[in-house]
């Protein structure tokens, strides 16, 4: 079994995400973030079962997809780093990824 860190950032992009869903359904938005750490849970056993990202072929990355969001993280040895939360129909930025990895490395 690995550690699941949380970043911030990724925390603060579900949080935004349902924000702006509550507006409309606030049931809905507890639904989707239950949903999500749930399924973010499983990777502490199966840490190797996230897709790897169609814009970052050949990357360490992976994604796990709980519609609307997909959550990207990075496996490293006893731990795995939730590190961006988005929007599906959002485009990935290989950029921010990379940003919020590093940061990581450094705490």
């Amino acid at each position: 079994m690995v550690e699941l860190i949380w970043t911030e950032p990724a925390l603060s992009d579900l949080d935004a995400i349902a924000d702006y869903i509550a507006l409309e359904n606030p049931e809905a938005a507890r639904s989707l973030v239950q949903r999500v750490f749930q399924h973010v849970e499983q990777l502490a056993m199966y840490p190797e079962s996230g897709s790897r990202p169609r814009e970052l072929r050949g990357s360490r990355y992976r994604q796990i997809v709980e519609p609307p969001c997909r959550v990207f993280y990075r496996y490293a040895g006893e731990r795995v780093f939730v590190l961006y939360v988005m929007r599906g129909e959002m485009h990935l930025r290989a950029s921010q990824l990379g940003k919020r990895d590093r940061q990581t490395r450094k705490a």
